[in-house]
């Protein structure tokens, strides 16, 4: 007999909503603190150039970025801090889980601008690897950089609509898109169409506390994101 798909659609669902906002799963007792990114040097930036998009594969979902020059990422993270105060040194401190899940809530973010290391947290970079997507709508080198260093700073944030490949994509090819969300908006759909969508919401949800935990800052932001999601399909 073939296995029910609702409960480990859930499962995917949720795992492609933390990883799309670049939350990492926190284990019972675990500081919020991200893991320490690779010690400087570790990427060899000589072979970058100005203007070129950057993208980190991770699991399930990929990271972008736009080189700047000079050991310098512009790329785009969901964050609270922004909203909260203009203080640039706060800000430019590691993004930490709670922030990331409450810029999340509160759709807000930030374009930073980032080390190498900071940015890619130990992964492979691939350089300008979507090209082949935009034969004829690749911009100059330099228009991209420009455009990304136009928008640093704080952005409302959308995880269906203004991600981190928005920003790429309208910088390097002049149109916002997310090919990632497209394919998580399917499984989405895949959910909702099926006749138990109540329950695997609800499996979502409390897979999510599960995962983050009971606390209070944890809690009511792994009930919300899946309902609403649920909700806008």
């Amino acid at each position: 007999t073939m296995k029910n798909p609702v409960p480990q659609a859930a499962s995917l669902l949720l795992e492609k909503l933390l990883l799309l906002v670049h939350v990492r799963p926190l284990s019972a007792g675990s500081g919020e603190e991200p893991p320490a990114a690779a010690a400087p040097g570790y990427y060899d930036t000589s072979c970058f150039k100005r203007g070129d998009l950057l993208e980190v594969p991770r699991t399930l979902f990929i990271h972008f970025g736009i080189y700047l020059g000079e050991n310098r990422v512009a790329h785009l993270m969901p964050d609270i801090l922004p909203a909260l105060t203009g203080d640039r040194r706060q800000i430019q401190q590691v993004v930490t889980n709670k922030r990331l899940i409450l810029g999340v809530i509160t759709k807000t973010a930030s374009i930073r601008v980032d080390t190498v290391e900071d940015f890619a947290y130990g992964g492979s970079i691939l350089v300008n690897h979507m090209d082949r997507l935009f034969e004829d709508q690749v911009l100059g080198s330099e228009e991209a950089a420009r455009r990304a260093e136009k928008l640093v700073g704080a952005t409302a944030y959308s995880l269906l609509w203004n991600n981190c490949e928005h920003f790429v994509t309208y910088c390097r090819y002049g149109a916002p898109v997310s090919f990632q969300t497209d394919k998580f908006c399917e499984t989405v759909k895949m959910i909702i169409r099926d006749q138990r969508s109540v329950l695997a919401s609800v499996l979502v949800g409390l897979a999510s506390i599960v995962c983050l935990g009971l606390a209070p800052s944890t809690t009511l932001p792994t009930i919300i994101v899946p309902f609403f999601l649920w909700m806008a399909g």
